[in-house]
């Protein structure tokens, strides 16, 4: 199975069926908070929902389409993270996460998606990094301006948020720049 240790205690695993339990009991104990900012948890009902989405995640890691990975602190699953997409003709991947709110505050998030822009700049040769937020999740905006990103534009009414329609901030984060930033 691909894993990639982020650091002691940090990895990030390719997503596996095991991992089913694991994510419908955080979606269940926060399916308000996870809502807030992700379309799917209210849908998430059953081991059965994670099955099929871990399912074709693997069959689109197979395509080279995308790849995820569940977050594991300490061992244990907290969350998820993705390449959402990955476009080999435009040479470019839009990475994705998701975390417990049990773990927030840890750096998990931010140095899981700092190994993924390694990832796409070394081993895949991407040209481009985005990430695209909800406007308001600061938390996640957060992120992408502590990685160096820059705010390429917002664009307005992008998403249902079960019932919100949001306006989505879109980062993004050139090879180039990561360089840059990597020689000093």
């Amino acid at each position: 199975m691909f894993s990639l240790e982020v650091e002691k205690g940090l990895e990030l695993a390719l997503v596996h069926p095991k991992f089913a339990k694991a994510y419908l009991r955080i979606v269940t104990q926060q399916r308000g908070y996870l809502g807030q900012w992700l379309a799917w948890p209210p849908h998430a009902h059953s081991e059965d929902f994670f099955l099929t989405f871990i399912k074709q995640a693997l069959h689109d890691y197979a395509d080279g389409k995308s790849l995820s990975c569940a977050m594991l602190f300490e061992g244990e699953v907290v969350g998820n993270i993705s390449f959402n997409t990955i476009d080999h003709s435009l040479k470019r991947v839009e990475i994705g996460y998701w975390l417990s709110k049990d773990y927030q505050k840890k750096g998990i998030v931010t140095k899981s998606v700092a190994k993924l822009i390694e990832l796409a700049f070394t081993d895949l040769d991407m040209e481009k990094v985005q990430i695209s937020a909800a406007e308001d999740n600061q938390s996640s905006r957060s992120v992408c301006e502590r990685l160096g990103f820059t705010l390429e534009g917002i664009i307005t009414r992008e998403e249902n948020l079960n019932g919100k329609v949001v306006d989505h901030a879109v980062y993004g984060l050139s090879r180039a720049s990561w360089l840059t930033d990597h020689d000093n």
